[in-house]
């Protein structure tokens, strides 16, 4: 049993960290609760049933072009409504106020075109899961593991290595310095959002194929995965893998004896618990303001 709930808690804890990690990048850049991240993670998941299961398309093809739409989605979001409040200086409330409107707004553009009926991604038979140290993990399971390490190894990579990946921490740790010395902040937030939502609509398409689609399907991820940030420390990027590990891990063997309804309430919980004793977290930065 402890072998399963440990491999349970790899599972969740990977799609946890990959939608933390692309809140995290957002966040760092904009410094406000992007909650329509969720329907961005929603959107892609539906993006790939239509390529996949309407337009028969094959899964690696439609895998990557839904992950492309996806961070195209979140770039136009950004243009269409943050970048015209930046413009003119909004506060931190209007954002907040107009990323939980363009959530509303395009969650219901999705019930309308597809309906809220329960879809899946999945086709053929259900496959036999592998038995590995007493535990039990399925191909799709695999899938999701592998990818979601692979993204987050590389993701660390490009932050660290790449002069692009520098830049970005530049803005991130002092926005008004880094465009001193040449660089431009709004090229960096658009780069944020291309990439943090791209993170999303993996994460989305991900979960799909083992479980099913629905309109509402981002909302749950989305706060577990702010759950996940602030565990880490919200912006931090090592602290949102790390968060997004813990989460996985403490959800998962916290209904080791208690039924599995109880899980949302368990991290919600640990929210509660950080926010009392650690409010920034594992890994967060002290900063001079506290952003709501």
């Amino acid at each position: 049993m402890i072998e399963q709930l440990f491999l349970n808690s790899l599972i969740a804890g990977s799609i946890y960290a990959l939608i933390a990690l692309g809140f995290s990048i957002i966040y760092r850049t904009v410094k406000f609760f992007h909650f329509t991240h969720g329907i961005v993670y929603t959107a892609g998941a539906y993006f790939a049933y239509s390529l996949f299961t309407s337009l028969q398309f094959s899964f690696l093809i439609s895998f990557f072009v839904s992950i492309l739409l996806a961070s195209l989605l979140g770039v136009i979001i950004d243009r269409t409504v943050y970048y015209p409040l930046r413009f003119k200086k909004a506060s931190n409330l209007s954002f907040l106020i107009a990323s939980f409107g363009v959530f509303i707004f395009l969650q219901n553009l999705i019930a309308l075109i597809y309906g809220n009926k329960i879809l899946t991604l999945r086709t053929g038979p259900i496959k036999e899961g592998y038995h590995i140290f007493g535990a039990v993990i399925t191909p799709i399971q695999i899938l999701i593991l592998t990818v979601s390490i692979i993204l987050v190894f590389l993701l660390w990579l490009f932050i660290k290595q790449t002069k692009l990946g520098k830049a970005m921490r530049a803005v991130f740790d002092d926005p008004l310095a880094s465009n001193v010395v040449g660089i431009n902040p709004e090229r960096i937030i658009f780069i944020s959002f291309a990439l943090g939502s791209l993170l999303a609509g993996v994460a989305g398409i991900l979960i799909s194929l083992e479980t099913n689609l629905e309109p509402t399907m981002g909302f749950i991820p989305l706060l577990k995965g702010i759950i996940a940030s602030i565990i880490g420390g919200v912006g931090s990027i090592p602290g949102s893998i790390l968060g997004g590990f813990f989460l996985g891990l403490v959800e998962n063997l916290g209904i080791w004896k208690i039924s599995a309804g109880w899980k949302d309430l368990i991290a919600f919980v640990i929210l509660i618990i950080f926010l009392l004793l650690k409010p920034r977290g594992f890994l967060g930065i002290k900063t001079e303001k506290e952003i709501i």
